[in-house]
């Protein structure tokens, strides 16, 4: 299918009329009819009925026009960004996190990388609950993870970043923000948000948490709901620093437990790039430099 006939397909189910969309595209009339029915005869129905008052769409034709102008959008984004790498770029590494949060200075790090490689771009990927199976896909270059998720995956240099220090979460105004450490004692009388996908080490400290009969709590589906629940006062939440987002409204206080949560950055074994072992370095050297994490 010629994808230049995509524009006259969405002008003409926007206007819902020939001429108007031919005038709008700036070709002829016939050239537009020729286009959408080389089109609907492509794809084996009609997408418009005719009629002296223009056009209207068939229900095929809606469910199609939804999909098309997602494709679109999609394909115009790809274009302006294989452009863009075209003219300033000859190489591009992909970073996969689970939040934006997980490597906070990675803005601060691309800004150092791009002194450095000025013509190798950084793009990060954001997705909480697939950025493992994006990786693996080969989809991206760079992994940051947490280490038990990677756990006998094969062909992987796995690169130790640092250990994340479990911290509770509480409103600025909570009494407990005056606080330099949270002892299990001063959670008595809280509501603890649970659950959410929690890494093993964090389970480990809530279950221990939950047998105490003067801590109630409650079941989260993720962190971003309990973050949501602390926000009405309500709760409190335990979470691995690599999520802290640095949000004014929250206090963020170590917890005291000996629990750990070693988190890593990855790569494919089979990618030997200078660019990406250099750019991994970076980061590495970087938060080496950082305790509270």
């Amino acid at each position: 299918m010629n994808t230049k006939y995509f524009d006259s397909v969405l002008e003409v189910a926007r206007t819902r009329n020939f001429n108007r969309a031919a005038e709008n595209l700036f070709i002829t009339q016939p050239a537009l009819t020729y286009q959408i029915n080389a089109v609907e005869e492509e794809i084996g129905f009609r997408i418009f009925d005719r009629s002296g008052k223009g056009a209207s769409l068939t229900p095929a034709g809606e469910q199609f026009i939804m999909t098309l102008r997602d494709i679109t959008a999609q394909l115009k984004r790809a274009v302006e960004q294989g452009q863009n790498f075209a003219f300033k770029y000859r190489d591009n590494i992909r970073i996969s996190l689970m939040v934006r949060a997980a490597i906070y200075y990675l803005p601060e790090l691309m800004n150092i990388f791009n002194e450095r490689e000025p013509s190798v771009s950084i793009t990060p990927y954001f997705d909480y609950y697939h950025s493992v199976e994006s990786f693996l896909r080969g989809e991206q270059d760079i992994l940051f993870a947490v280490r038990d998720s990677i756990r006998q995956i094969p062909d992987l240099n796995v690169i130790p970043l640092f250990d994340s220090r479990i911290y509770l979460v509480v409103l600025k105004d909570d009494e407990l923000a005056k606080k330099k450490i949270i002892t299990e004692k001063d959670l008595e009388g809280r509501t603890l948000m649970v659950g959410g996908g929690s890494p093993p080490a964090l389970r480990a400290v809530q279950q221990r948490l939950i047998k105490n009969e003067k801590i109630s709590y409650f079941n989260s589906n993720d962190h971003d709901t309990s973050i949501t629940y602390l926000s009405t006062g309500k709760s409190v939440v335990l979470s691995p620093g690599f999520l802290n987002d640095h949000n004014a409204r929250f206090t963020w206080i170590p917890f005291d437990c000996k629990e750990t949560i070693p988190c890593v950055l990855c790569t494919h074994a089979s990618d030997k790039r200078k660019t990406v072992q250099q750019f991994v370095q970076l980061i590495v050297d970087y938060y080496s430099r950082i305790d509270n994490v």
